[in-house]
C-alpha cells in the first residue's frame, strides 16, 4: 500500500525521485514499470505500479465498448496513459505533455493514496485540500456516509 506524502524535486528533463517507501511498497520489486496517466477530477497525475494498471485495463476491457461515457473514459483516461520505467536511481522521467498537464515545475509532492500514488505540483496539491467551510462540512458529512463512520 502506497500511503504519505513525499516532497521532491522534478529537474528540465522531467525526472523526479519516486519515494523510498513508494519503491519498497512495490509489489514486484523486479518490476520497475509504472503507467501515468493524468487524474480525471483534479490537476495532478495518477501513477500506478503495472500490475495495478493491468487490472484497471482488464476491467475497461469488460465495459460496454459504444457507450459513450465509457468512450470518453478510455479516450481521456486510458489513452493518454504512459508506461514509464524507474531508472536504477530510482527516477521515473514524466512525458512533457503529462507535466504540462498537471503543472509539474521544480517542487512536486507525491501522495500515496492506497494501490495507486498522485504525483502534483506541489502548491496545487496544498490548494486542492484547502477547502471553504462550507464545501468542508458538505464533504465531511458525504465521508460519513459513504464510509460509515
Amino acid at each position: 500500500m502506497f500511503r504519505g506524502h513525499f516532497e521532491h524535486a522534478i529537474d528540465e528533463k522531467g525526472r523526479t525521485s519516486l519515494p523510498a517507501r513508494f519503491r519498497q511498497a512495490l509489489p514486484d520489486p523486479g518490476d520497475t514499470r509504472l503507467v501515468v496517466t493524468p487524474n480525471l477530477f483534479d490537476p495532478c497525475l495518477d501513477v500506478y505500479p503495472m500490475h495495478a494498471w493491468e487490472e484497471v485495463e482488464a476491467k475497461v476491457a469488460g465495459f460496454k465498448r459504444w457507450d459513450r461515457d465509457v468512450q470518453r473514459f478510455r479516450r481521456a483516461y486510458v489513452s493518454a496513459a504512459v508506461e514509464c520505467e524507474l531508472d536504477k536511481a530510482g527516477r521515473v522521467l514524466v512525458p512533457a505533455q503529462l507535466r504540462e498537464r498537471a503543472g509539474l515545475v521544480k517542487e512536486v509532492l507525491w501522495a500515496g493514496v492506497g494501490t495507486t500514488m498522485e504525483l502534483w505540483a506541489k502548491e496545487r496539491f496544498h490548494a486542492a485540500q484547502a477547502l471553504p467551510p462550507e464545501e468542508l462540512e458538505r464533504w465531511q458529512r458525504a465521508v460519513q456516509e459513504k464510509l460509515e463512520l
